[in-house]
C-alpha cells in the first residue's frame, strides 16, 4: 500500500503542474506534450525512481532510471535501449496526451473513416454513473425486465461487487489499437484488402474518467488524432478535418468505457433493457440483453438532413462468469436533402471482450477485437454500398481514484463553451446562441467539402 501511494503522490505532483487532459490540449500550438516536454528534457525526474507501475496497475520495485522522453506510445511495441514492459509508465507519468504516430501511407479517405466510427462512438442513451440499480424485483414486473435486472446484478458482483463499484471516483485506462478497412463491396464487385497485415495502421488511446458523467479520450492514429470529451453538461469532438464540435441530443456514455472497462456505467446502461433469450459467443451460452434508444433521444441526437431512425444495443453476458463478452450495436440514419433521394446508412459495431483480470479488485477485460460494417442504400437498387473495417485493442495500464484528477481536465475546447451558456446574462447568450448557429453550419460546410460521408455515418 505504500508503494501504491508513491506511485499516485507523484501522479498527483503530475496532474497539478498541469500535466492533465485539459492542460494537454490548451499547450498544443507549442507542443504535443506542452511546456513539460522541455522542463523534462533537461533532466526534471518524476517521483522517486524506485516506484514504477507496469501493466493494469501493478506496481514492481526497482532502481530503474526513467526512460528518454516519448511523446507518445511507441505504435510497434518497442524501441531500441528501452524496455517495453515500462514504457507506459514512463509515458503516462510524463505525457497523458497521446501525440499521432507517423502514418504508414494510408489513404486519407481510409484514414479518415477508421477515425470517425472507431474514434469516440457514443453510447446509444444518457445514463448516469450515480444512479443505483433498479430494485430487484418480480412483483408487477415483466419476466424480460426482471431476468435483466437479475443478469445485471451477477455481472455486478462479478465484476468487483456493488461496494467496490461505488468506491471508484475516478479512473484511466491506457492502451493500444490497431485498426483496419478490410474491404468494399458494391453492387457489382468486392474489393478485398490482399495485404491486410501490411496496411493495418497501428496507435494507441488514452481515456480518462471521473465522477458524475466526465470523460475525457484521445486516440492516435496514422499521424492523425482524434479527442472527445464531456464535462457532464456537454460532448464534443475533435478531428483534424472537421475541428472541435458538440454532440447532439442527450450527455452519453463512451462506448469505448462499455467495451470490459467500466463495469458500473456498463450496467446503469441496460438497467432498463430486457432479457430477449440466449445465445453462443464464441462456444460460450450467454444471455443477450437488449436496449433500445427512446423516441425522444433519436429526435434530439438529429439535425438538419440527417435523422437517426433507430439505436438498439445488445449484451450478451457469460452464464459461466456473469461478465460481458460481446457487446453489438446498430444505428440506422436517414439523409434526405432538397430535391434527392433518401440515403439510408446502417452502421453496427460488434466488440468481443476477452482476457478479464482484476486491477484493484475491479475485472478489467485487457483484449478484445471490433468488427464495423458500414452500409448504404436507398438511392437505386443497385447503388449500396459495405464497407468492413476493424479494431484490435489491449489495455496496458489501468488504476482507479487517481488523487489529483479534477473537473478542469474535463473543460471542452473554448469555440464550444457557449454550450454552457445558461448561467451568463441575457445579453452573452444570445451572442453565444448566434455563435452557436455559426459554427454548426461551418461543420456542416466543411462536412460537405470533405463529402460528408464520416460524420453523417456517425452522428455524435
Amino acid at each position: 500500500m505504500e508503494r501504491k501511494q508513491g506511485f499516485f503522490s507523484a501522479l498527483k505532483e503530475e496532474v497539478v503542474r498541469g500535466l492533465s487532459p485539459a492542460r494537454s490540449r490548451r499547450g498544443r500550438s507549442q507542443s504535443p506534450s506542452g511546456s513539460g516536454l522541455h522542463r523534462r528534457r533537461r533532466g526534471t525526474s518524476v517521483g522517486p525512481p524506485e516506484m514504477l507501475i507496469s501493466r493494469s496497475g501493478s506496481l514492481r520495485p526497482g532502481a530503474e532510471t526513467l526512460s528518454p522522453l516519448r511523446e507518445g506510445p511507441d505504435p510497434n511495441g518497442s524501441d531500441s535501449g528501452e524496455t517495453k514492459t515500462d514504457g507506459w509508465a514512463h509515458w503516462l507519468c510524463r505525457a497523458p496526451s497521446v501525440s499521432a504516430a507517423a502514418g504508414s501511407g494510408y489513404s486519407r479517405s481510409d484514414l479518415r473513416l477508421l477515425l470517425g466510427v472507431l474514434g469516440a462512438p457514443l453510447a446509444p442513451v444518457h445514463v448516469s454513473n450515480t444512479d443505483p440499480l433498479p430494485h430487484l424485483s418480480i412483483k408487477d414486473t415483466p419476466i424480460e425486465s426482471s431476468s435483466a435486472q437479475y443478469i445485471l446484478q451477477q455481472y455486478l458482483a462479478a465484476s468487483g461487487g456493488q461496494k467496490l463499484q461505488n468506491s471508484i471516483q475516478n479512473a484511466y485506462a491506457m492502451g493500444k489499437v490497431t485498426m483496419l478497412a478490410s474491404d468494399i463491396e458494391t453492387a457489382t464487385k468486392v474489393i478485398k484488402n490482399k495485404s491486410s497485415s501490411k496496411s493495418a495502421e497501428s496507435g494507441g488511446f488514452v481515456l480518462w474518467q471521473m465522477n458524475p458523467d466526465m470523460w475525457y479520450v484521445e486516440l492516435a492514429l496514422g499521424g492523425s488524432k482524434v479527442r472527445a470529451g464531456c464535462n457532464g453538461k456537454l460532448v464534443w469532438r475533435h478531428t483534424p478535418w472537421l475541428g472541435a464540435h458538440a454532440a447532439k441530443g442527450p450527455v452519453r456514455p463512451l462506448r469505448r468505457a462499455l467495451q470490459g472497462l467500466d463495469p458500473k456505467t456498463t450496467a446503469n446502461m441496460f438497467a432498463n433493457a430486457r432479457c430477449t433469450g440466449e445465445k453462443k459467443i464464441n462456444g460460450e451460452d450467454c444471455f443477450i440483453l437488449k436496449l433500445c434508444a427512446d423516441p425522444q433521444t433519436l429526435k434530439a441526437r438529429s439535425e438538419g438532413p440527417a435523422e437517426i431512425i433507430r439505436h438498439v444495443l445488445f449484451g450478451y453476458f457469460s452464464q459461466r462468469t456473469g461478465l460481458l463478452v460481446h457487446l453489438e450495436d446498430s444505428h440506422l440514419t436517414r439523409i434526405q436533402t432538397n430535391g434527392s433521394d433518401a440515403v439510408y446508412w446502417e452502421t453496427t459495431i460488434n466488440s468481443f471482450m476477452d482476457d478479464y483480470r482484476p486491477v484493484e479488485g475491479i475485472m478489467i477485460a485487457h483484449s478484445g477485437r471490433s468488427v464495423v460494417t458500414l452500409f448504404r442504400f436507398g438511392e437505386t437498387a443497385m447503388s449500396h454500398t459495405k464497407t468492413r473495417m476493424e479494431e484490435a485493442w489491449t489495455i496496458e495500464e489501468v488504476a482507479f481514484n487517481v488523487p489529483g484528477l479534477s473537473v478542469e481536465c474535463f473543460i471542452p475546447p473554448g469555440e464550444l463553451r457557449f454550450g454552457e451558456a445558461c448561467e451568463l446574462p441575457q445579453e452573452n447568450r444570445v451572442k453565444n446562441a448566434v455563435a452557436a448557429a455559426a459554427y454548426r453550419a461551418k461543420v456542416v460546410a466543411l462536412g460537405k467539402a470533405h463529402g460528408g460521408s464520416v460524420n453523417s455515418v456517425v452522428p455524435i
